[in-house]
């Protein structure tokens, strides 16, 4: 492969700087093969030339005197052109500046052979025609293969003819006469056409290699090409199927993985898939901040893959503090419940130095003929299920969860029909005020009959609403059925014109949806207005967010009551009263039920009842079953009351003629809000 500098972009070709020197490097190369080539050869003639000269001389010192200049020369050459492989090597790094010194002193050790032969007419004598033409002969002979064994690089077979052919000439003009003169003329004609030849040659061996590197260039381009092409596509696919933090495979990815690690595994023996949720977590993020909690990820990924590495499992980040495995269980070390154990006892070791203490969650689902994809939503139910049964904890997922994840689907299949179809709708329980002698408002239940499942409770609808992103699409949905009741109610007329609705918002939706911009748009299309709408919110992290208390403030003072449903329990807490957004709290029903037997439960309706009086908030007491609550509460002096010793919920034309019938026992008044 041909090495491209650095700094050139190898899209342009190679830069003509580059090229040449390439060529050059392949000038230098050539050249240093054939003198060491011609250097035995040249050993060898200069010896014969030197016996002949010997053979023919009266004296012996001349003759040796130039074989040794021979010797000399060619020992030179040899020198200078020596480790042929370590050059070949060296060639294809050297700069330009290393080129020419080392062109120079081939050219320097060529010019100094010729200047050697060039001695030789020393030794030709007029009167023996016979040994002068044998050392013309030679000389010619000698020049002419130095051209054509050095044709890459002219100056070396120039520096060497030139200085020979010119002694010949020169001897031949000194000898005169008309042949010698006409023959230095040839000489001269040939030493010429040896130059030419040189030059010539030179050019030919500089294209030829020009084109030869730009075809190495271009391969060499190709070949880098096509690696960083498959490079670039392993790296894509990577990317494409593992998590960029922990380096597991993604949920793409982990799927993929987990169909082909089922399909290469003979159906023997059931599969396992288990999925983990970290518990824990959401404080060390809280406490040490989001890189922290990267981190965290990191080692609970790394950690993952050395506990399981011995099952051969398929292991991937689900999302979030996620994980998912899937193995094939050998035997009882295998086993998932015993799997699943041991990283619930390991987990916590592998991210102790970050200070907190985190469990995990396992859902296990097993299975010989279901596919990876079923069993990883199995398993997924079954880590909720071990999350609700009190975390850190495993769980097989069996037929009571497959049930209930049948039921979950077909409520979110069939939730947006039900929808478009009003089969979701509201139901209202009436709030009594002066112990249960005026209808004071109504409360509107969400009330669903699911086809195949019968009643659907609200929390399960708001839930799967969630799960679906359909949470926004309900809110607006209730809300419009509020609205078509309070339209109702004001067409009516007489006191249920102005009878205001309560519904209630929950803390999830209160924190990620824009309850006060809905209700508003929606009291508008219906041409509403706000003070006939009241908003019930579980206390619990709603209230506990900036962007919540946002929400509650700016329905408050667009005239939208907004009360506080289950208060005593949960996270409630005594400073959300102080807001001026909070027109009523409702005691929880488990403060009521048994009142009349509870000493401590009548002593906490007491004070929240005098603690409303002295805000100026109204007070209702939920979940009234029985004739002693009834009058327990009418005892501690609860100003209004809610539950089914009145009136179970209904539709609204029920709730209505239940109102009428109670006409004359408990007329109808509607009390006066600020």
């Amino acid at each position: 492969m041909v090495d491209l500098p650095s700094g050139h972009d190898p899209s342009s070709g190679p830069s003509s700087d580059e090229l040449s020197r390439r060529v050059r490097s392949d000038q230098l190369l050539s050249v240093q093969r054939s003198v060491r080539a011609v250097v035995p050869s040249g050993m060898a003639v200069g010896c014969v030339t030197a016996g002949v000269a010997l053979y023919a001389s009266v004296h012996w010192a001349g003759p040796s005197a130039w074989l040794l200049l021979v010797v000399l020369s060619n020992a030179y050459r040899a020198h200078v052109c020596r480790s042929l492989r370590a050059v070949e090597q060296a060639v294809a790094g050297m700069d330009e500046r290393e080129l020419a010194r080392r062109f120079r002193r081939i050219t320097l050790s060529s010019l100094l052979s010729g200047c050697v032969w060039a001695l030789l007419p020393l030794f030709c004598d007029s009167e023996n025609p016979s040994e002068t033409l044998f050392f013309l002969t030679i000389v010619c002979g000698v020049c002419a293969g130095s051209v054509i064994f050095s044709a890459a690089y002219a100056p070396v077979p120039i520096v060497f003819v030139t200085p020979a052919l010119a002694a010949v000439t020169a001897w031949l003009l000194h000898a005169g006469g008309f042949h010698h003169n006409a023959l230095a003329a040839m000489v001269f004609v040939y030493l010429c056409t040896l130059v030419y030849a040189s030059r010539r040659g030179e050019r030919a061996f500089r294209a030829s290699s020009r084109l030869k590197n730009e075809a190495l260039f271009m391969a060499a381009e190709l070949q880098r090409t096509h690696a960083e092409s498959t490079r670039a596509t392993r790296e894509l696919d990577f990317r494409a199927n593992h998590d960029s933090l922990t380096g597991l495979l993604n949920r793409e990815g982990f799927a993929k993985a987990a169909a082909r690690f089922e399909a290469a595994q003979a159906d023997v023996a059931p599969h396992a898939a288990l999925m983990l949720d970290l518990d824990g977590f959401k404080a060390i993020n809280d406490a040490f901040g989001h890189k922290t909690g990267d981190r965290v990820l990191q080692d609970v990924g790394r950690w993952l893959q050395q506990r399981l590495a011995q099952h051969d499992a398929v292991v991937g980040r689900w999302g979030g503090d996620e994980f998912a495995v899937f193995y094939r269980p050998q035997g009882a070390a295998d086993a998932p419940e015993h799997v699943a154990q041991g990283l619930i006892d390991s987990i916590g070791h592998a991210t102790s130095h970050y200070g907190g203490q985190l469990g995990v969650s396992v859902g296990i689902c097993t299975s010989l003929d279901r596919s990876a994809e079923e069993m990883l939503s199995f398993s997924d139910e079954a880590l909720y299920e071990a999350k609700r049964r009190g975390r850190n904890r495993c769980h097989r997922f069996d037929e009571v969860l497959h049930g209930r994840l049948l039921r979950r689907r077909d409520i979110e299949r069939d939730m947006v029909e039900a929808m478009a179809t009003r089969a979701i709708c509201a139901w209202y329980q009436p709030i009594l005020a002066d112990r249960g002698r005026r209808l004071h408002s109504l409360e509107a239940v969400l009330r669903w009959r699911h086809p195949k499942h019968g009643w659907v409770a609200p929390g399960e609808v708001i839930f799967a609403a969630a799960s679906t992103g359909l949470a926004e699409r309900l809110l607006r949905h209730i809300l419009e059925e509020v609205c078509h009741g309070l339209v109702q109610l004001g067409g009516i007329g007489g006191a249920f014109a102005e009878l205001p609705v309560a519904m209630n918002v929950s803390p999830r939706e209160m924190s990620q949806l824009p309850v006060d911009v809905i209700t508003a748009q929606v009291l508008a299309a219906h041409d509403l207005p706000p003070r006939r709408l009241q908003i019930e919110i579980t206390e619990e992290v709603a209230l506990d967010t900036s962007t919540a208390r946002a929400r509650l403030r700016a329905l408050a003072e667009s005239g939208v009551a907004v009360a506080i449903d289950d208060f005593g329990v949960g996270y409630s807490s005594l400073a959300s009263l102080r807001g001026e957004h909070v027109h009523q709290v409702k005691i929880d029903r488990s403060f009521v039920f048994g009142l009349d037997s509870s000493p401590a439960s009548c002593l906490m309706v007491e004070a929240v009842v005098r603690l409303g009086r002295s805000m100026d908030i109204e007070v209702v007491a939920e979940g009234v079953e029985s004739q002693e609550e009834f009058e327990t509460l009418t005892r501690l002096g609860c100003p209004l009351l809610q539950g089914f010793y009145f009136m179970r919920p209904a539709p609204l034309g029920q709730v209505v003629e239940w109102a009428e019938r109670r006409r004359d026992s408990l007329p109808v008044t509607m009390a006066s809000r600020s």
